[in-house]
C-alpha cells in the first residue's frame, strides 16, 4: 500500500531554516503530483505547495513565496521542502500528500487521496 513518511520538523527561531522531507513507498513515484499541506493548531489544513511529477513546475500559496523551495527526487521516491526565513505563522503540522489522477497542480485536499502522518514544525518568536 502507499506509505508516505515526513521527517525533519522540529522547533526553530524566527527567521531559522529548516528542510522536510517525504519518502513514499508502494507506488510509482513518477507518476505522482505531489504536494505540502499544513495545519495549525485550530485551524483547517491548507495547501503549502505542490510539484509536477517532473518537476517542472510548481505551486506555491503566497505566504510562502520567496521563503519555500518544494523539489523532488523520483530516483529515491522522495520530495523535499526547504523553509527558509521561517515565521511564527509558519507553525503548524505539516503533510505530504500523493494524488495521480491530477492533470495539472491542485490546492483542493480533496484531490489528494494519499496523506502522511505530518511533523510537526514549531516557529518561535
Amino acid at each position: 500500500q502507499v506509505q508516505l513518511v515526513e521527517s525533519g520538523g522540529g522547533l526553530v527561531q524566527a527567521g531559522g531554516s529548516l528542510r522536510l522531507s517525504c519518502a513514499a513507498s508502494g507506488l510509482t513515484f513518477s507518476n505522482y503530483v505531489m504536494a505540502w499541506f499544513r495545519q495549525a493548531p485550530g485551524k483547517e489544513r491548507e495547501f503549502v505547495t505542490a510539484i509536477s511529477r517532473s518537476d517542472s513546475s510548481t505551486l506555491y500559496r503566497d505566504s510562502v513565496k520567496g521563503r519555500f523551495t518544494m523539489s523532488r527526487d523520483n530516483a529515491k521516491s522522495t520530495v523535499y521542502l526547504q523553509m527558509n526565513s521561517l515565521k511564527p505563522t509558519d507553525t503548524a503540522v505539516y503533510y505530504c500528500a500523493a494524488a495521480a489522477r491530477l492533470l495539472g497542480l491542485s490546492v483542493n485536499i480533496r484531490d489528494y487521496p494519499y496523506w502522511g502522518q505530518g511533523t510537526q514544525v514549531t516557529v518561535s518568536s
